[in-house]
């Protein structure tokens, strides 16, 4: 589908959140810088009047398009962004307005994929859309969420979830984290790192307390830095020494070090281990490889450097994190 232009509706109404609407515009807009693509996805914002909608944060924002309009168009991606309302003890609840769930249903079913944004799992809900579906929301409603919809299995852990063509993401900047990801289904992995880039931010950010990644490698300062950066990515499997670094950037151990340690804080060993965590990571996630494949794949000697590796960097071990983060097939659990 590349060349094709991707109609990515967003919902628009009063109250919503602003960075549920403005984020994932910004991820799909760096899009364009970053793929071969002249215009990749083209997002509207859809509401039920041309009139301005005054978001939570006050700022007021023009719709491109209104609900009817919206419900004529063959929809790729459909994003649905929430809001609250602010209760005793600071206690916050999410509103679910019942006219507004009834144009998610219809636009639903014009729509290739659906995914929500923070509280927007609660519109999704309450539209019938994860009934027997696993999801997740902002961890402050989430509690809400299970009590009013118990044919939805909730976990408040997670940044995001796939279950199928649908998607739910946490709270307020995990829009970013889940947009990211779509751009990874539709573009591939090394589109979206890019565009991580661009944001200087994690490719995939974990929920709750447990760090179950690694963040993207600081921008480089010089030239020389950059070309070590893109040996490394290119021979991850081969046996990379600094002795070997050294003589690729024509500078001696020493120097070596003291330029890893200058241009990104870190040394040239765990650098390299960071990078094929990384390679792992995407081999656990994407592939059904036994754990002997997935340590030759990405340069590590043996499964247990593996997963020593990812003890250490991530706190938890490749089956672990495979159990967590491995993706759907496609097609799995289509929308209903």
């Amino acid at each position: 589908m590349h060349g094709v232009e991707r109609l990515v509706v967003v919902l628009l109404f009063d109250g919503v959140d602003l960075l549920d609407v403005t984020g994932p515009a910004e991820v799909f807009s760096l899009l364009r810088r970053e793929a071969e693509d002249a215009r990749p996805y083209r997002v509207v914002l859809a509401a039920g009047t041309m009139d301005p909608v005054t978001t939570a944060a006050g700022v007021r924002v023009l719709p491109d398009l209104t609900f009817d309009e919206a419900a004529t168009r063959s929809i790729d991606t459909l994003l649905v962004p929430g809001s609250v309302e602010s209760g005793d003890r600071r206690r916050v609840r999410a509103v679910t307005d019942p006219a507004l769930v009834r144009r998610v249903k219809t636009l639903a079913g014009r729509s290739r994929r659906i995914a929500s944004v923070c509280v927007g799992a609660h519109l999704l809900a309450a539209a019938g859309l994860l009934d027997g579906r696993r999801a997740t929301t902002h961890w402050s409603t989430a509690r809400q969420l299970a009590a009013e919809h118990p044919s939805v299995e909730v976990d408040a852990d997670p940044i995001f979830i796939r279950d199928g063509d649908v998607w739910t993401g946490a709270g307020i900047t995990a829009c970013l984290d889940l947009s990211l990801a779509l751009v990874a289904e539709d573009f591939g992995e090394a589109v979206a790192l890019r565009v991580a880039r661009q944001l200087v931010m994690y490719l995939k950010r974990p929920g709750g307390q447990s760090q179950f990644s690694v963040p993207l490698d600081p921008v480089s300062t010089t030239r020389r830095m950059e070309d070590l950066r893109h040996f490394v990515a290119r021979n991850v499997t081969e046996h990379l020494t600094v002795a070997v670094l050294a003589r690729h950037a024509h500078v001696s151990e020493r120097q070596l070090t003291r330029i890893f340690k200058d241009e990104l804080g870190t040394t040239p060993a765990a650098y390299v281990e960071a990078a094929r965590v990384e390679v792992a990571r995407t081999h656990l996630e994407t592939t059904d490889s036994t754990l002997e494949r997935v340590a030759s794949a990405s340069g590590f000697a043996t499964t247990d450097t593996l997963v020593r590796a990812f003890r250490r960097r991530l706190g938890t071990t490749p089956s672990e994190y495979r159990g967590r983060f491995r993706r759907a097939p496609r097609g799995a659990g289509a929308p209903r």
